[in-house]
């Protein structure tokens, strides 16, 4: 497990600027929609290539803004042995947990975070498949006691 700070990056719906940093709204590739998870990248790069997956031509556009995290503890799937330690496989983070969701089967990306969770871990870094080099920081628990602070930053 790592502990990282740093400034990452966050694609927002400008109706949705006031809750930036309440986490997804929908399910996705590590939540369940009942499950409080902030998306982050690690670059505005990472961002667009997130976002071509996840818009259509029928979102509104997105600003991208800056957010500053301090101390979050994470798994890192990058490290081929990282998962591992949790219990988990790069190929179950790497499944198409869309294509799982219509076959009504539970994703399997979802148990790694389980796993990744009950380490203790606020979250986890992912490595992008749209563009391999680029990362995301997936955080589970945010500014709440004994969790990493994530502010909105001017950059």
């Amino acid at each position: 497990m790592n502990t990282i700070t740093g400034t990452f990056y966050r694609a927002i719906d400008p109706m949705h600027m006031g809750s930036a940093l309440d986490g997804s709204r929908g399910q996705g590739r590590f939540n369940a929609v009942d499950q409080p998870t902030l998306y982050l990248s690690s670059s505005r790069d990472g961002v667009a290539a997130a976002m071509i997956k996840h818009t259509s031509a029928n979102d509104p556009a997105r600003t991208v803004i800056a957010v500053r995290v301090e101390n979050a503890r994470v798994f890192d799937l990058r490290d081929a042995d990282s998962p591992d330690h949790a219990g988990s496989s790069l190929d179950d983070a790497a499944s198409d947990w869309q294509e799982q969701l219509r076959e009504n089967t539970r994703p399997r990306s979802w148990a790694v975070r389980d796993a990744i969770e009950q380490t203790g871990a606020h979250g986890l870094i992912d490595p992008s498949r749209k563009s391999p080099g680029l990362w995301h920081l997936v955080l589970f628990r945010w500014n709440t006691p004994g969790a990493p602070t994530v502010t909105v930053v001017d950059e």
